[in-house]
């Protein structure tokens, strides 16, 4: 399939906050509507999905109100204490290893996941099969026939986590969706509800993970900004806002389509129906970030990012993602100051994918 790179961030920014701008392939792609986009491409799910991330205008507005009624500001703030004993927990156990430990499997990963899981009331025996069916969904290496295998595990486990939650009500943002009510009475249809988890309990911490990863990573390969946030010279915000920056979580995500023509300047003109690909990760290196914005520096004074994205379809996990940095990052090294990464930087390998930009693993020793 073929779609316009942005990534220029001003431009970005511009056209995510744009109404001729939708997200809905049903209405609005071409490619779509015509029937040329294969049954089993790979990234099908990220497009036939029907929820607020693939909603326009009035059914945007209409499933963001849903489920914002469950995922609010005070529910979210209410969780540090329990971000702060599931850290506690996952730094007690990796304090018992011995040698190389991975930080991206014993800590970057299972804190969002566990925050999300019991977040969401998904049962423990079901999460690991999540988890797994959450990674595939990131994997753009899948054949079509691995995709939709792992598109199918995903709608079981989900389905049956809605089913478990309707018979059983807990104190749950899935139940909480489940019992959500628009002004007029009316609820996220079953479709619409299995959906919506995919993309609460996917991109609910997938993001954050990256987000840890990089932030690790970026201390321990400059560690005189390590040392000047421990002595309080920058803030963790300055870390995490310029990780964000640096190393948007996301580096690409589709898709977004033309409601109309949009010109974009003399040159280009963006024509209905074309779809558009926000490019987060460029868009965070670009030149009015100052001198050499592809490096890690705190004392930047623009750290300003679009890796939540902009506009009627901002994360509305960020602040989630927020609480979790601000808990873990500063948790795990005043555990193990004498941190250290146990390869060269250069041979750390990316996750396979195009979309999710973290490592595959983050080995380091304890100290």
């Amino acid at each position: 399939m073929v779609a316009w790179s942005v990534t220029d961030p001003e431009l970005l920014k511009r056209l995510l906050g744009d109404q001729r701008v939708s997200k809905d392939p049903r209405q609005h792609w071409t490619a779509w509507r015509e029937g040329t986009v294969p049954a089993d491409w790979p990234l099908m799910i990220w497009v036939a999905v029907q929820n607020m991330f693939t909603a326009y205008g009035g059914e945007h507005r209409r499933l963001r109100s849903l489920v914002a009624k469950a995922f609010t500001f005070r529910r979210t703030e209410a969780l540090r204490p329990w971000v702060e004993e599931i850290t506690g927990g996952l730094l007690d156990r990796i304090e018992g290893t011995d040698g190389v430990v991975d930080l991206r499997e014993h800590f970057a990963y299972p804190l969002p996941i566990e925050v999300i899981c019991q977040l969401f009331g998904v049962p423990e025996e079901h999460r690991a099969d999540l988890r797994k069916a959450v990674d595939g969904v990131f994997d753009t290496t899948a054949t079509p026939e691995e995709a939709a295998a792992n598109g199918e595990q995903m709608y079981r486990i989900l389905g049956e986590l809605v089913a478990l939650r309707r018979a059983e009500p807990g104190d749950d943002l899935t139940s909480g969706l489940i019992a959500a009510r628009d002004e007029d009475g009316s609820s996220l249809q079953e479709a619409e509800l299995v959906d919506t988890l995919i993309l609460m309990i996917s991109a609910g911490h997938e993001t954050t993970v990256n987000l840890l990863d990089h932030a690790i990573t970026a201390l321990l390969t400059h560690p005189e900004q390590l040392r000047q946030v421990l002595d309080g010279e920058y803030g963790w915000g300055d870390v995490i806002d310029e990780t964000l920056r640096w190393q948007a979580p996301v580096a690409h995500l589709p898709l977004r389509y033309a409601v109309e023509d949009i010109v974009v300047d003399d040159e280009v003109t963006i024509k209905r129906g074309e779809a558009i690909l926000a490019s987060y990760a460029a868009a965070g290196r670009a030149p009015e970030f100052g001198d050499n914005p592809e490096k890690f520096d705190l004392s930047r004074t623009n750290k300003s990012h679009l890796s939540f994205g902009h506009g009627v379809h901002f994360c509305l996990g960020a602040p989630l993602a927020r609480v979790e940095a601000e808990i873990a990052l500063p948790a795990l090294f005043a555990r193990f100051p004498k941190l250290a990464l146990a390869i060269e930087p250069a041979e750390l390998e990316p996750t396979a994918s195009f979309i999710s930009n973290g490592h595959r693993v983050l080995p380091v020793t304890l100290g």
